[in-house]
């Protein structure tokens, strides 16, 4: 019974709805969450920085918030409820001024930024293709310089082979 106690205190624990209710987010603030996981019977935390994109029903007890944020270039979007005893602590990192109570079109604006950095690359592979011939001088030059003789090192196997040798002279 008491291990039955026990891992309830640890699953569910109390929300200040209060404090919860006063937490001011707004979307185009970047937030930090602490979520807590369990992972084989332990509770740890997990952090998820981001920009909140909406806010939806205000503060009753279903409350959502939306945080997106982009890691490994891959978009990547949680929503969470405000009043989960799993969320333990939301951190408001910085404000940014926003005309708008929903971000989504922040989705379009990245992937069109990506699309536009991908093009951007392929033209810079195109133009290190194309680059012009060389002229008959300039490849002469190049055969002189690689021409030149450059010492070696021996690698391992063939110092200890030329050891076994000396010693056994």
């Amino acid at each position: 019974m008491l291990e039955w106690a026990s891992l309830m205190n640890t699953i569910i624990s109390p929300v200040n709805i209060e404090q919860r209710k006063n937490i001011d987010l707004q979307a185009g603030d970047t937030v930090r969450v602490h979520q807590k996981i369990q992972d084989k019977g332990k509770t740890r935390l997990q952090v998820f920085e981001g920009i909140v994109l909406a806010r939806k029903h205000g503060s009753e007890a279903g409350a959502t918030f939306t945080v997106r944020r982009v890691s490994q270039s891959v978009g990547v979007e949680k929503i969470f409820p405000l009043y989960s005893p799993n969320i333990d602590k939301i951190e408001v990192v910085k404000r940014s001024k926003v005309r708008r109570s929903k971000l989504y079109h922040i989705r379009e604006k990245a992937a069109k930024e990506i699309r536009r950095q991908m093009r951007n690359m392929v033209m810079m592979n195109t133009v290190m293709d194309d680059e012009e011939p060389k002229t008959e001088e300039a490849v002469v030059e190049d055969e002189a310089v690689t021409e030149t003789p450059v010492e070696t090192v021996p690698e391992k196997e063939e110092v200890v082979a030329e050891e076994k040798t000396e010693e056994a002279k």
